[in-house]
């Protein structure tokens, strides 16, 4: 099977926009938070390995899934309580990941809605829900059912300065990698601007974040929401530290390339106006010169140099 992304909602807000595939940007309200708090996490989960991405709670993902374990996973639960754990492998190029090839720290999710594909491929849309560890292996077939412990975020207390701190400066930084990035578009903000949970914001940016799979599964399995938050600023730091570096570096190419432009095409139009008066100046002296020569009379020597 090949569980992938079969449009990444990193293209939404950090990366260039896929070709395929709508721009869906699934935000939830406070109250939508607080019953995904109410969530309760089984004993035992039905687990989904994911390869290419992270799935944190709140936010909601498209994937494509081919491989024979998680197709039956996914259509069998979907016709129960559509509750299932979702993974990070730990190393995607595993095409049949055991319990020991998954990260220890896992979300809770609920399959929305499972399309069949024309071209004959399965896509689950999945939203999270809470986060688990992961416990003892339960059964490996039809898929690997295992034990899991609720997950619960340590949060700041109310009107935490440094936090609120912290939020609005991820909020910030997150518009600005919106505005310097040539490849998204600006309506992308709009879910940044719109996010009144700092919960669900530190997860969205997480999930939708330039980060690679390791660092996403470190935010995730941060149980603080501060030193989270604090993480994932360091991550958007670098981001746009390199974006404006590769801006500065394109901006420089472009000038050197344009000069360079401007003297070919004067020296193109400098040629050509020469041509039509006979030739340069300098030429057209040489060769009078050259006329002159020819009319004297020079010994030998003299009229072979």
């Amino acid at each position: 099977m090949n569980d992938k992304l079969l449009f990444d909602l990193r293209d939404i807000i950090f990366h260039e926009s896929h070709e395929n595939g709508p721009e869906i940007i699934a935000l939830i309200s406070d109250e939508e938070e607080n019953e995904l708090k109410k969530t309760k996490v089984p004993e035992t989960l039905p687990i989904l390995p994911l390869k290419n991405t992270v799935l944190f709670p709140g936010v909601v993902i498209p994937i494509t899934v081919g491989r024979d374990k998680s197709l039956v996973l996914v259509k069998k639960i979907y016709k129960k309580d559509r509750i299932i754990g979702a993974l990070a492998q730990k190393d995607p190029k595993i095409e049949d990941p055991k319990l020991t090839d998954l990260s220890k720290v896992g979300t809770l999710a609920q399959i929305i809605k499972i399309f069949e594909m024309p071209d004959g491929s399965t896509t689950v849309i999945i939203q999270g829900k809470r986060r688990f560890s992961l416990g003892k292996l339960i059964s490996e077939k039809p898929y690997i059912v295992a034990e899991v412990d609720s997950l619960k975020d340590i949060k700041p207390t109310k009107n935490n300065e440094e936090f609120n701190a912290i939020i609005e400066s991820l909020r910030d930084l997150s518009l600005k990698i919106i505005k310097i990035s040539p490849n998204i578009p600006p309506e992308a903000s709009f879910a940044i601007k719109n996010i009144e949970s700092s919960t669900f914001l530190i997860n969205f940016i997480s999930s939708n974040a330039n980060v690679n799979i390791r660092n996403k599964q470190k935010l995730l399995e941060e149980n603080d929401l501060e030193k989270r938050g604090i993480k994932l600023l360091e991550y958007l730091t670098r981001e746009v530290q390199m974006l404006e570096l590769k801006n500065d570096i394109q901006t420089k190419v472009k000038a050197d390339l344009e000069i360079q432009q401007r003297e070919f095409l004067l020296h193109q139009q400098m040629k050509t106006i020469q041509d039509e008066l006979g030739g340069s100046p300098f030429d057209q002296e040489i060769d009078e010169f050259r006329n002159r020569a020819k009319a004297k009379k020079w010994n030998d020597e003299v009229a072979k140099t």
